[in-house]
């Protein structure tokens, strides 16, 4: 098979397997997104707390990655990386983001921007520490989005570190750690037939969320 333009553009998908209506969702979104989520894991949908990361730089410039939901609240939704990884440093720079979740099975998308806010040492501490201990291994050998020679040189960093470490305690490195992102907006989308999808958006405004429906 060859990917060609008119191959994409006949690509597509009917959306038939749900509606949103206003009346269906709850007036608080946080409450709504857990619904959702937990739908999600009813549905055995593999990973279901995968979600894009958007960040910018201080030019605007948009970058993008995959991270993992680990944490989800009123004050809003939780993270962990590296400080010092590219959007450790965009984060630095310019603390807004924007977060999306896709779970194709339900048809279903949630969109949430917000500002970013580093988790205070304790809390970043006591997850890292949640870890298995290879995990915690990698977060200190892998000098995240910095250019390294080969694969070689991480599996000796991994090498050394499980030899110095064994028995031990492992300290949370300081570069390493959460950041929570907490919502101004929340849309969730639910895909419709013919490309009429709902959409039904939150806005934090004036200390309060006002619901909106969207035009798809």
């Amino acid at each position: 098979m060859q990917v060609t333009n008119e191959f994409l553009q006949n690509l597509r998908q009917d959306y038939k397997s749900a509606t949103l209506d206003e009346s269906d969702v709850d007036n608080n979104p946080i409450n709504q997104f857990k619904s959702w989520f937990e739908h999600a894991i009813s549905a055995k949908i593999y990973e279901p707390n995968v979600m894009t990361l958007a960040t910018a730089d201080k030019s605007g410039k948009p970058d993008a990655r995959i991270v993992l939901l680990k944490g989800v609240d009123e004050d809003g939704f939780r993270f962990y990386t590296n400080y010092l990884s590219q959007k450790g440093k965009e984060l630095k720079r310019n603390p807004q983001a924007c977060l999306v979740f896709f779970w194709p099975e339900l048809e279903r998308q949630v969109r949430i921007e917000g500002t970013v806010e580093k988790l205070d040492k304790e809390t970043s501490e006591q997850y890292f520490h949640s870890r298995p201990k290879d995990s915690q291994i990698g977060a200190i050998a892998s000098p995240q989005s910095q250019v390294i020679p080969n694969r070689a040189f991480l599996e000796e960093k991994v090498a050394d570190l499980t030899l110095k470490n064994e028995g031990k305690t492992i300290v949370k490195p300081a570069h390493w750690g959460g950041y929570i992102v907490k919502p101004t907006r929340i849309e969730f989308w639910q895909g419709r037939s013919n490309r009429l999808h709902d959409r039904i958006n939150y806005q934090w405004i004036k200390n309060e969320w006002v619901k909106s429906r969207l035009a798809p």
